[in-house]
């Protein structure tokens, strides 16, 4: 006899999620960004080829969602120290599930001023925000097409 599971739909969770995160609009964002405060970190947490076909939120910095606890952990030889706690830590996806996930991991590793872009990348193209060119720099260009 097989035990039932029932599996609690992701975009649920993302929602539940959001309830306790500082979930930003394109404006807001843009705004904290052309303020210009050197304790902003903006993280773009989407694939690889994502960020080269799309482009970038200029000046964001590129960690892979899954490499994104191991880059922010002081102790993890993985550590990158553009990660630290007196950072502003905005993170972003193409659509704002992945980075609302990816936000409250970092607040439940103990960072303190966490935020995500509720609109994700797709709402910053679509509002028209500069887009950082990143297949021009990139060795990760799709040939194929």
């Amino acid at each position: 006899m097989t035990e039932s599971h029932e599996i609690k739909p992701v975009w649920g969770q993302v929602e539940k999620i959001k309830e306790s995160l500082e979930n930003l609009s394109v404006d807001e964002t843009a705004a904290e960004i052309d303020a210009g405060d050197d304790r902003l970190l903006v993280v773009d947490i989407r694939e690889i080829q994502e960020r080269v076909d799309s482009g970038a939120i200029p000046g964001s910095k590129h960690v892979p969602r899954g490499m994104l606890e191991f880059w922010a952990d002081p102790a993890s030889e993985y550590y990158r120290d553009y990660f630290t706690p007196d950072k502003r830590i905005v993170l972003y996806c193409a659509g704002g599930g992945r980075s609302a996930l990816a936000a409250q991991a970092l607040k439940d590793m103990g960072f303190p001023d966490v935020a995500h872009v509720e609109e994700g990348f797709t709402g910053w193209a679509k509002a028209g925000r500069p887009v950082e060119d990143v297949a021009s720099s990139s060795r990760w260009v799709r040939r194929d097409r």
